[in-house]
């Protein structure tokens, strides 16, 4: 039994006064004819398809590397102008997020490894990174001089 849409509200018909038939695929499958993020793209051409893999890898990569950059910040003197930073950062970063979110919305397998191959890499990174930067030592000595009474 197929279920056709019912009419589209008014004022949403294109240039040409024909309904647009968009159909969405809402299981995953393998294959350039996808829509990522923008209507028309990668507009089945194989080297498009490509490039939105990386693209989408890149964002995911970015999500990660932008993760750590506010730990990085903190040795600012001006706790407003830190604040900022951060939150500017922060932004990016769910605004990053949320594409590569919508990217794997397309049910695509291919942009769907992308993205996981992204993350992988950039927390990968990221991490090892994080591993390899000496911790401070947890004991410290008491510098404070003690005023005699």
């Amino acid at each position: 039994m197929e279920m056709r849409p019912g009419p589209m509200p008014k004022g949403s018909m294109n240039s040409n006064n024909t309904m647009m038939n968009m159909i969405m695929q809402m299981s995953f499958y393998w294959g350039k004819d996808a829509t990522i993020l923008f209507h028309g793209w990668p507009d089945n051409k194989l080297g498009m398809y490509v490039l939105a893999f990386f693209f989408v890898f890149l964002l995911a990569f970015a999500i990660e590397v932008l993760s750590i950059l506010p730990d990085v910040k903190r040795t600012s003197t001006n706790p407003m102008l830190g604040a900022l930073t951060q939150t500017i950062i922060y932004t990016f970063r769910m605004g990053f997020a949320y594409l590569v979110m919508l990217s794997v919305m397309s049910f695509n397998l291919g942009i769907f490894i992308a993205a996981l191959a992204g993350h992988f890499v950039g927390f990968f990174l990221v991490k090892s990174r994080a591993l390899a930067v000496p911790k401070p030592t947890e004991t410290t000595f008491c510098t404070a001089v003690i005023p005699k009474v």
